[in-house]
């Protein structure tokens, strides 16, 4: 018995040692704890909305003021005419558009009702079913507050009411095939790239065959970049495949380039097999790579990245960290080219993001082989 309790202390000491042993165990627990806690919501807060308000009477400030301090809303844009519009939903920094007439509150004190046009972006449709019914429901309590505050109608609360127009722009018919094909799509090329490119580097480095690849007269680059074609190529298939069969099976639309959707493929495609070759250099075995893969960018890409939880219903920390993965900035990519149509004048900063995420993950990698091969 003596025996046995030494041989199971030995291995709690064992596990003890172990860094990586004891960071599973109890680490990501809490991790995971902490992240379906504060993502896995239903409820949508400091949505951004746009507000078209000529009238500018007592009344429409109120109900703006409102909304905004609701906790539900956040006003990102003032606009000044209908053609402006387009432009803010075009640009993707908008949720939802709030349009007063510009008599509104001149027939809601003399006519006793009034319209209000609310346009909500349906690329999302489970995003922007929500915030309309959530201005549906703030409107109304406004008309009931309003109702009780004018003298005479304490007793008629209806007496004023408030029609709501509602309109979804690029998806009318509020498909959620629209939002689930692009989030699958930037899901299945992040980590076919990565992951297969981790687990065969890695492979190589266990058999041996990677230190010959070192001492070869190819240079680290050549490496990294010879590593990574056939990858890309087979990568850029999947996503062939997956375009057509939304496009066909699911009937999403195809409103943007051709060329511009397959440049902006190739290059996330790229910054991911480039995170993959940059896994490969820190691991050392095929269990690490994989569990590296799956757990770092599987997990942000789906909950982090606005895939299947709006970002700006995360705890503002969570915001910062699903900035550094890349799907965050693919997924209104691909979303603006095959839904609303937007060109490169819209999506450049997120280009740019992609662009230097790719420059920064080669550079590590190539760092590191030459570290390997000092």
């Amino acid at each position: 018995m003596k025996r046995f309790l030494a041989f199971v202390i030995k291995e709690f000491r064992h596990i003890y040692r172990d860094r990586r042993t004891m960071m599973i165990l109890f680490g990501m627990p809490v991790v995971l704890v902490l992240l379906f806690g504060f993502v896995l919501t239903n409820e949508i807060k400091n949505a951004s909305i746009a507000v078209l308000d000529p009238a500018k009477d007592e009344s429409s400030i109120r109900l703006t003021n409102k909304l905004a301090s609701s906790g539900y809303f956040r006003v990102e844009r003032n606009l000044t005419s209908a053609e402006d519009l387009e432009p803010a939903f075009r640009q993707g920094r908008i949720k939802l558009a709030l349009v007063f007439p510009p008599d509104f509150g001149q027939r809601l004190d003399h006519e006793g009702t009034a319209q209000i046009q609310l346009i909500g972006d349906a690329s999302d449709p489970n995003t922007a079913t929500t915030l309309i019914n959530y201005a549906n429901a703030i409107i109304l309590d406004f008309q009931q507050e309003r109702a009780q505050s004018v003298p005479g109608h304490r007793d008629n609360p209806q007496s004023a009411i408030i029609k709501t127009e509602t309109r979804m722009r690029y998806n009318p018919e509020q498909k959620a095939v629209f939002n689930f094909v692009p989030g699958v799509m930037t899901l299945i090329l992040m980590l076919v790239s990565a992951m297969m490119t981790s687990i065969t580097l890695t492979r190589e480095k266990e058999m041996g065959t990677m230190e010959v690849l070192l001492a070869s007269p190819l240079k680290p680059l050549q490496i990294v970049l010879g590593k990574t074609a056939p990858y890309l190529a087979l990568s850029f298939l999947n996503a062939i495949v997956v375009v057509i069969m939304g496009m066909i099976v699911f009937g999403m639309p195809m409103r943007g380039s051709f060329l511009l959707l397959g440049f902006e493929c190739f290059l996330y495609m790229f910054v991911s097999l480039a995170l993959g070759i940059l896994i490969s250099t820190k691991a050392e075995n095929q269990m690490t790579a994989l569990f590296a893969s799956a757990i770092a960018l599987m997990m942000p890409t789906m909950l982090l990245s606005g895939f299947i939880f709006p970002r700006e219903s995360m705890p503002w920390p969570l915001q910062v960290i699903g900035t550094a993965f890349p799907a965050t900035w693919f997924n209104p990519i691909i979303k603006g080219i095959m839904i609303k149509g937007v060109g490169l004048d819209f999506l450049w900063k997120q280009t740019l993001i992609l662009l230097g995420m790719a420059t920064l993950f080669i550079g590590l990698s190539i760092r590191n082989f030459k570290n390997r091969l000092g």
